[in-house]
């Protein structure tokens, strides 16, 4: 696809420690720490997949729910809390009915 194609010419002059790169005629400055990043939901109505040669050129990542009531546990018990689990249950339920 077209879009494989372009990001594929980044990806090569970041490889190559290029200062610029030329895509599609245009001469472009390169920052070495830029990042592209793909969000994707499949299955919905409507929603097409990325080809695979697009899909190719970027690492999975899967993205969960936190467990507040286990973040709010930790940072109760770095606090110097000795109830933090029973103390994490009842924040998490009160932040919940807030919402």
């Amino acid at each position: 696809s077209v879009c494989s194609t372009q990001y594929k010419a980044v990806l090569d002059s970041i490889v190559a420690k290029r200062k610029t790169f030329v895509l599609e005629g245009a001469e472009l400055k390169l920052d070495p720490t830029c990042g592209a990043y793909i969000t994707m939901n499949p299955g919905y109505i409507g929603r097409t997949p990325l080809p695979e040669s697009l899909k190719a050129l970027f690492r999975p990542v899967t993205v969960v729910v936190p467990d507040f009531a286990l973040i709010a546990e930790n940072m109760l018990m770095a606090e110097g809390f000795t109830q933090a689990k029973l103390l994490a249950v009842k924040f998490i339920n009160l932040y919940t009915l807030c919402k």
